[in-house]
């Protein structure tokens, strides 16, 4: 029994001293020798959008008014828009246009209605309008175009039949953006107001289509 416990006693040291030297060369070794794995990341060259960050937009535009008894005439005007945030921004637009004799004085024979001034069709329009839609449009594969879709309202005066009248409009419209500093739009719009030329008073509803350009800075 005594023998055992002497065996046992001397065992335990003689373990520990030889795990202790096992360790020890294992750091060695560590330390000296290169790792086995070297991660090698390569770095990608990454091309920043080159997006304008320009608030302000001014451009023209041109198209087709239909004036309620006047016929469907070429419009022509110019806008000048603050986008407030990425989702609201607000226009001023004017537009003008040079109306058709109605139907009735065409086929009647009678006198002119309107003098020539008269018939001249002027609008001017304060709007707020709102991107509903952003995001992007692709032409082939390789290109991409930034564009949304808006609606937009607001009102204005619109000067036609010797008298200024108060007029709403509203409508929505689409802007596409080919380069960061130009954009092409297309809208539709509903010019609103009282008209009272040929012998009663009434709400009218000129619609109007154009396309234009603008221009970031």
């Amino acid at each position: 029994m005594e023998s055992r416990l002497l065996v046992l006693l001397l065992t335990v040291p003689l373990a520990l001293g030889l795990a202790g030297c096992g360790r020890h060369r294992v750091a060695a070794v560590d330390a000296d020798e290169p790792p086995v794995i070297e991660p090698r990341v390569e770095r990608r060259e990454v091309d920043v959008a080159d997006i304008d960050t320009e608030n302000f937009e001014l451009g023209v535009f041109a198209g087709q008014i239909s004036v309620e008894d006047f016929g469907v005439n070429t419009v022509g005007g110019v806008r000048f828009a603050y986008h407030v945030t990425e989702g609201f921004f607000v226009e001023a637009a004017a537009g003008r246009a040079d109306t058709e004799p109605t139907s009735f004085e065409r086929l009647s024979g009678a006198a002119q209605l309107l003098t020539d001034s008269e018939r001249e069709y002027t609008y001017y329009n304060v709007s707020l309008g709102y991107n509903i839609l952003p995001g992007e449009t692709f032409i082939g594969r390789n290109r991409a175009m930034n564009m949304a879709l808006y609606v937009i309202g607001g009102v204005g005066s619109t000067k036609f039949a010797g008298d200024d009248r108060f007029t709403l409009n509203f409508g929505m419209g689409m802007r596409l953006l080919p380069l960061d500093w130009l954009a092409v739009h297309a809208d539709v719009r509903d010019h609103i107001m009282d008209l009272d030329v040929l012998g009663s008073q009434k709400t009218v509803h000129n619609l109007e289509a154009h396309v234009g350009v603008t221009f970031f800075f």
